[in-house]
């Protein structure tokens, strides 16, 4: 070999070095170094149906990684091109490719509180969900009256879900679904129910009648220590055969043809026989009317004892309870026939006896 084929050799190998030496340092930065150090949430969405391709093109655009093909080759030769989820991801750009692809992979989407309180009913509940995107209220409605669907969950032949939709924080993400939800919710009741089923057997309740009489008391309630007492005075009117008389009844009776709770109701309604008019039925109304908490149907299956049969709002959230309708009587003349009662009084004033 001579001196110049010695020299061209040495130039090839160095250029040939050179140039690897680049692909590789351009390749790393590709498929393995973040884009940059800001570690600001990035939220990143695979809707249904997304491809590989749209994946790529979307973590580019949004500044998540440098190039689309390449994450999308990386992603091919690692194996992972068909199994990204579907989901709402947090990530950011100080994130390298693998970390992203594992990400995505995973499952794990941004899980958000929505809260059911104790009492809401369907069309509550529906709204609820509806407002964080959790599928349409209409779409919800249909489903918790689907009764194959009722009875995939309670095996029950019950005509709503009214009561079982236990009330509770719920973690949900963006496309889980109606469905998802409820089947929560349905879940969350029946764990609670475990507790209260041998109880409820040895008084010869059945769930559906604890649950529904629980729905009432938990209507009736602002003040949580108030539940007991609520309780006794519809064990005792029930006792002695006297009608509840229980305006919320009436009102989810009026919601179930409205499609929606009414603002108020009158006199007519009161004394217009229907199927949830507590004033002209004896008994349970037919269903639940809202979803009771876990200590409704506690105090539904252990009331207070006592010999109360009436009891009337105070403007504030509390009661005040009557053994004879001549107290009762007193007592709506003191705090609802009273204007003077009633001026600047509200339940919302009830802070922290819930507590």
């Amino acid at each position: 070999m001579t001196k110049k084929t010695k020299v061209a050799s040495f130039g090839f190998i160095s250029i040939s070095i050179a140039v690897a030496s680049v692909i590789l340092f351009f390749g790393y930065q590709l498929l393995k170094a973040p884009v940059s150090s800001d570690k600001t949430e990035v939220v990143f969405d695979v809707s249904p149906g997304t491809s590989l391709a749209q994946i790529a093109n979307d973590l580019q655009i949004r500044g998540l990684i440098r190039h689309s093909k390449a994450f999308q080759v990386y992603a091919k030769s690692k194996g992972l091109a068909a199994k990204f989820k579907v989901g709402e991801y947090s990530l950011n750009s100080a994130m390298t490719p693998d970390e992203i692809m594992n990400v995505l992979v995973s499952g794990k989407s941004i899980a958000r509180s929505i809260t059911i309180a104790e009492g809401l009913n369907i069309f509550d509940i529906a709204d609820i969900l509806e407002k964080n995107r959790i599928g349409t209220r209409d779409e919800f409605l249909k489903l918790v009256n689907d009764r194959i669907f009722i009875k995939s969950l309670l095996n029950e032949d019950i005509k709503s879900l009214e009561g079982y939709l236990f009330p509770e924080t719920y973690k949900v993400t963006k496309f889980e679904g109606t469905r998802s939800v409820v089947t929560q919710m349905v879940s969350r009741f029946l764990s609670v129910w475990k507790e209260f089923e041998p109880i409820a057997k040895q008084k010869g309740w059945t769930r559906n009648q604890v649950v529904t009489f629980a729905s009432i008391v938990e209507k009736e309630t602002g003040a949580s220590f108030e539940r007991p007492l609520v309780s006794s005075v519809f064990h005792n009117r029930i006792q002695k055969k006297m009608r509840l008389q229980t305006d919320p009844t009436i009102m989810y009776g009026m919601a179930l043809k409205l499609g929606k709770m009414p603002t108020n109701i009158t006199k007519n309604d009161l004394i217009t026989p229907a199927p949830y008019n507590s004033y002209t039925n004896a008994g349970l109304p037919p269903t639940p009317i809202s979803n009771p908490g876990k200590e409704a149907i506690r105090a539904t299956l252990e009331p207070a004892q006592t010999n109360y049969l009436f009891f009337v709002s105070q403007n504030n959230g509390t009661h005040v309870f009557s053994e004879t309708v001549e107290q009762h009587n007193r007592a709506v003349q003191n705090f609802q026939l009273n204007s003077k009662a009633r001026e600047n009084k509200s339940w919302r004033d009830l802070k922290d006896s819930n507590k």
